[in-house]
């Protein structure tokens, strides 16, 4: 394909995604019946010629976009599912245009140097300590892979124990300690790691999830200790201040599982939930949620570089050291594309009041919904502290049929959960384009769904 093929083929996907995002906030937050089946429209046998690329550019439009999900619409609450900074897009296809390998410098000086950049930026935001190295990966489950390797292998190797070299058969123990609500991808992580998540510690929770720092146990230099920065149900935050105190006596190691918490060190309103957070090993963080960086950006961030570096790094004949920033020393990854110029891209157009400005309205937008059904009847089950709701109906019954009709009704998207052993339905505020009237429509979509749960007139 020559160049002005190429560029007649990008003004067209250009037109359909723009007619997408010019239509993103009327349509159906989830897809309907119709547009479900449209899918079926792929499931023709491969090509033997090959499409025309015109021809499958509009089969996109056609047949996928009627049933993407409209989380960049303002009114959907699922998950913890960020929404979508217009410059870090602009930036996203830009550098896809470059289509840049950010594994070494000699690959890529611009995906390196912006790494770097993101890297001493994010350590500033957040009030890291000075020097605190990023790796930038797909996501938490994946960053917390890469702070347990660092942890396990810095506390091994005080043991006189090289795990990367000799392996975990015969290797001292470690004792691994999390709170009872721990996510399930932390569990997931310390599984692939050998580490074996029916052996962890468990230390019990308050009602909002915290982990209760007086029941914490005995620790030691052979203990990684986890905490969370925000719980997935409640969005509440470990006492840090205690538990880290306890642990940098001991000699443990910890590691804050960050995913969307994290970024409340950016924002005078939720700075306190942080406080002591800092005295951690290791952190990690999406920017794909609470930062609205388009999919997927994820982050790992560690006190101790070498420890990082050694727990991920490889080597080979054929590589290329330039001793400049060298990507692949930070992640599990060699071959990966430069994530760092959106992450940079949204860090850069915000700024640190910008970064803050977007945290206080996830807040606030948290509050104002949680207030809003509070007046309508619903019960709020949790201290509204970040972007995190839970709310339920008289009995668990009505709580999940009112949730079935939600999500089958199209208006907003929110997603189930368990709390206390009862159903609840879970509302994340997480989407930058999300607006208060965007907020009242949710509160009325939740009063039409009881409604017809009822049988009543609306």
């Amino acid at each position: 394909m020559d160049s002005e093929a190429f560029s007649r083929l990008l003004d067209r996907a250009r037109d359909h995604a723009g007619d997408y995002l010019r239509t993103v906030r009327d349509r159906r937050v989830y897809p309907d019946d119709a547009a479900l089946a449209g899918l079926q429209a792929f499931d023709g046998p491969l090509p033997q010629k090959g499409l025309d690329p015109h021809a499958m550019l509009d089969m996109l439009q056609r047949h996928g976009a009627p049933a993407a999900v409209a989380t960049s619409g303002g009114r959907y609450f699922g998950f913890v599912n960020g929404g979508l900074h217009p410059p870090a897009l602009a930036a996203r296809w830009l550098a896809d245009a470059w289509d840049q390998n950010a594994a070494f410098h000699v690959m890529s000086p611009v995906a390196a140097k912006l790494e770097e950049v993101c890297e001493r930026w994010l350590a500033e935001l957040l009030d890291l300590p000075e020097g605190t190295a990023a790796g930038l990966v797909g996501g938490t489950s994946t960053s917390l892979v890469c702070g347990f390797a660092a942890a396990r292998n810095a506390l091994l190797q005080r043991q006189g124990w090289d795990v990367a070299a000799k392996g975990l058969f015969g290797a001292p123990e470690i004792t691994v300690v999390l709170g009872a609500q721990a996510h399930g991808a932390v569990y997931r992580a310390l599984a692939l790691l050998g580490l074996g998540r029916e052996r962890v510690v468990t230390v019990p929770c308050d009602d909002q999830g915290r982990m209760r720092a007086h029941k914490l146990p005995a620790l030691d230099d052979r203990t990684l200790l986890i905490l969370a920065a925000g719980n997935v149900n409640s969005g509440a935050f470990d006492p840090f201040a205690p538990l880290c105190e306890r642990a940098k006596a001991a000699g443990a190691w910890v590691h804050v599982d960050g995913a969307f918490g994290l970024w409340a060190a950016a924002a005078p309103s939720t700075r306190a939930l942080c406080d002591g957070m800092a005295r951690a090993d290791s952190w990690s963080v999406d920017a794909h949620k609470t930062l609205n960086v388009p999919y997927d950006s994820g982050i790992v961030l560690c006190r101790d570089r070498r420890a990082l570096v050694d727990a991920l790094q490889t080597s080979g004949a054929y590589l290329e050291w330039s001793g400049q920033r060298e990507s692949m020393l930070y992640t599990p990854d060699m071959s990966r594309r430069a994530r760092g110029i959106d992450l940079w891209a949204t860090l850069a157009t915000l700024g640190r009041d910008g970064v803050a400005d977007l945290i206080e309205q996830l807040c606030a937008g948290a509050r104002q919904v949680a207030g809003l059904l509070r007046a309508e009847g619903f019960r709020i089950l949790n201290d509204v502290v970040f972007n995190q709701v839970l709310v339920a109906c008289d009995s668990a019954a009505e709580t999940e049929a009112t949730l079935k009709v939600l999500q089958s009704a199209g208006e907003i998207w929110c997603g189930g959960s368990q709390w206390d052993g009862k159903p609840v339905i879970r509302i994340s505020v997480c989407g930058v384009e999300t607006t208060p009237e965007d907020l009242a429509r949710a509160a009325a979509a939740f009063v039409r769904a009881r409604q017809d749960v009822a049988g009543v007139p609306a």
